[in-house]
């Protein structure tokens, strides 16, 4: 049986060939003219100057935890396992990324020359080529790891570097894009009133790059993180569910079958008739969850000879598209909720910020109602009712299922940046007036899918985080969480607490990165003669390396934070205590996390509801700038930052749970 496991990483080594086929297309098609080839160089520049940076210091950070988690727990396996699963979670970012910047001119191009579907098509590429890397890259490690290894322990060690990589890609590109976006908004567009991506403003270029850093690079690791924690979590309680190894084989048999998946769905897609680019996305991963579901039987039935682990992965499948289509309807401008937002921007912006808040507190509602509904209908079909620990590989299955079509999540989703960049360059190469059409409407279903991509995120995030806290209290020997304890109860408040706390860290830093551009906008407009005239050429470079040197000086102490919290915890107040803030932190995480993304994106389209009404420079638009300007730190940074916040959290409490389970309650300890 163990044979068959050879086949995950086969079909991850499939993965990567497909994306460099996918790559290779993108490159092969024509960037255009000079000026575009100008801008996009820049932007190219801009995104690589960043990443470098930002890789310098994360390489100190990720060998400075190495050390810990060699000495800390006396295992360098796990270290090593860890050095590993930050490279790769790095190399995906990388790599999606690089192609991410070689689409975005040629999705303009395309527009230019063939109209809505090439330009479709080669933005799709551009965003399966970040997909095909999530799952390939990290379906390879894991899965060589455990084949050389037959360890599934030092699993943990991969998972703690994905989640390490992908929390300081989020902040740091978060802050980073939201800088230059806020800033190029403020000025350019309220204060000046010239239109969003002119050339004349000098943010321009580093709203681009943002675009590519935070939304393709940091989208990307989020991700990884979820996608790698979902199935590592699943393999640890596998072992221990199934001691014969049955466990452990339909989780990588089911990881094969989702890359699979996820390679027809993305071929569907890109061969879809529809002329609307919403339906031929979604069609690819309507496609994509069918196969899921139909191997999940076939391997349910095979290998445990039921349908209960059927069952668990369709739940988790299905909630994933079930928020996923929540998440459209409080998004997307052809529904009431962005539309009403519309109508109460007529009031000004606090009516603006108002009707959005509520939109975002409304959708909180019926995602956690199918999370719930999908943990208990995995949970007792697997048997938990009789068998605590099979119920919980049933929660743990349920979250491979909802991540199983990743690879097509994160094309779907890292398709938007690249339109959006497409519009950009379209704007400053002054192309036809009907190319920025294309480029627009392709922009704004971006729009969507991304919020559709965060709102998958979160719940991938959830039963992750639920996953791993199980694999945790395995691991500590708990067995339940008293909360009449008043040790328990310290830990719920902190843990609820910090989602906060980093929510408005995370906010803050975008403020004074934010400041930062405005001053340095307003400075070019007044001292660069002829730069509003359009005679004289901005400075981009100096805004690039505003939005650089803030967002690498503000993502520190969040990541700080993320990591010293649980350990401090754990060993100040027992490894109960701990469960308690990682129960905190998962469900105020959660709320959260889904509350700033859909508010966020609600408040962006509904921007852009008003301008496809041609009430563009009026009090109406200027009121939907203000909300679209407070949602873009809601929806791409604080609130994607969330997901890896309580992933994060989790996976250290696990990778350091023999430590703590010896050594905590040192607090205490002092009472007794």
């Amino acid at each position: 049986m163990n044979e068959l496991v050879w086949l995950a990483p086969i079909a991850a080594v499939a993965a990567l060939v497909f994306a460099l086929i996918l790559a290779s297309g993108v490159k092969k098609q024509s960037l255009g003219n000079d000026r575009m080839k100008e801008i996009s160089g820049a932007i190219k520049e801009g995104a690589q100057a960043f990443l470098k940076a930002e890789y310098k210091i994360l390489v100190l950070f990720v060998l400075v935890l190495f050390v810990v988690i060699g000495l800390g727990i006396g295992n360098w396996i796990t270290a090593v396992c860890f050095l590993v699963g930050a490279a790769f979670s790095t190399m995906a970012g990388y790599f999606g990324m690089q192609v991410a910047t070689d689409a975005n001119v040629r999705t303009a191009n395309g527009a230019k020359e063939g109209g809505m579907g090439k330009a479709l098509g080669i933005a799709y590429k551009g965003g399966a080529v970040m997909g095909m890397c999530v799952v390939g890259l990290g379906l390879l490690g894991i899965s060589v790891i455990y084949l050389f290894t037959k360890d599934v322990n030092v699993l943990t060690g991969y998972s703690l570097g994905a989640s390490s990589i992908a929390l300081f890609a989020r902040v740091g590109g978060g802050i980073y894009t939201k800088a230059a976006d806020v800033g190029a908004d403020l000025v350019g567009k309220v204060e000046v009133g010239i239109p969003e991506d002119d050339p004349r403003n000098p943010a321009v270029i580093a709203d681009n790059v943002g675009d590519n850093v935070g939304d393709v690079a940091g989208m990307g690791a989020d991700l990884f993180e979820s996608y790698v924690g979902a199935i590592i979590s699943a393999i640890t309680l596998g072992a221990v569910a199934y001691p014969g190894g049955e466990g452990i084989m339909f989780v990588f048999e089911l990881a094969f079958a989702g890359i699979i998946a996820s390679l027809i769905g993305v071929f569907y897609a890109r061969s879809s008739k529809s002329t609307n680019p919403q339906a031929a996305l979604n069609h690819g991963t309507y496609v994509g969850g069918v196969i899921v579901i139909a191997a999940a039987y076939y391997l349910s039935t095979s290998i445990f000879g039921n349908t209960a682990a059927f069952v668990a992965i369709a739940s988790g499948l299905v909630v994933g598209l079930l928020i996923g289509k929540i998440t459209e309807i409080y998004t997307s401008a052809d529904y009431a909720s962005v539309k009403k937002i519309a109508e109460q921007s007529e009031t000004g912006p606090a009516t603006t910020i108002i009707s959005g808040l509520a939109v975002g507190m409304y959708s909180t509602f019926l995602p956690m109602i199918f999370i719930c509904v999908g943990v208990i209908l995995a949970f007792f079909t697997m048997g938990g009712a009789k068998d605590a620990g099979m119920g919980l590989f049933g929660i743990s299955l349920a979250a491979v299922g909802m991540l199983s079509t990743t690879g097509l999540t994160v094309a779907v989703d890292a398709y938007g940046p690249i339109a959006d960049n497409a519009g950009g360059i379209a704007e400053m190469s002054e192309l036809p007036p009907e190319v920025r059409e294309i480029t627009d409407t392709l922009d704004s279903v971006g729009n969507t899918t991304a919020a559709i991509g965060k709102g998958f995120a979160i719940g991938s995030a959830a039963l992750t985080a639920l996953a791993l806290f199980s694999a945790y209290a395995h691991t500590v020997g708990l067995k339940a969480i008293d909360l009449l304890n008043p040790v328990t109860l310290i830990g719920l408040f902190i843990g609820a607490t910090l989602p906060f706390v980093f929510g408005a860290m995370t906010m803050e830093s975008v403020g004074k990165a934010a400041y930062q551009m405005i001053e340095e906008v307003r400075r070019q407009f007044h001292e660069i003669p002829g730069l509003l005239e359009g005679k004289a050429k901005a400075d981009y470079q100096k805004c690039v390396d505003i939005s650089t040197a803030a967002a690498l000086h503000e993502m520190i102490m969040p990541g700080v934070i993320a990591i010293v919290a649980p350990l401090l915890v754990g060993f100040l107040f027992g490894t109960e205590a701990l469960g308690g803030l990682i129960g905190g932190s998962l469900a105020s995480g959660v709320l959260v996390a889904i509350l700033m993304a859909n508010a966020g994106g609600a408040w962006d389209n509904a921007k852009k509801f008003v301008e496809a009404s041609g009430r563009k420079h009026t009090p109406v638009h200027d009121a939907t700038v203000v909300g679209d300007t407070v949602g873009d730190p809601f929806k791409d940074t604080s609130g994607p930052a969330m997901n890896i916040l309580i992933k994060l959290m989790t996976i250290v409490s696990l990778v350091f749970a023999p430590v703590l389970a010896a050594n905590g309650g040192i607090l205490l300890g002092l009472f007794k």
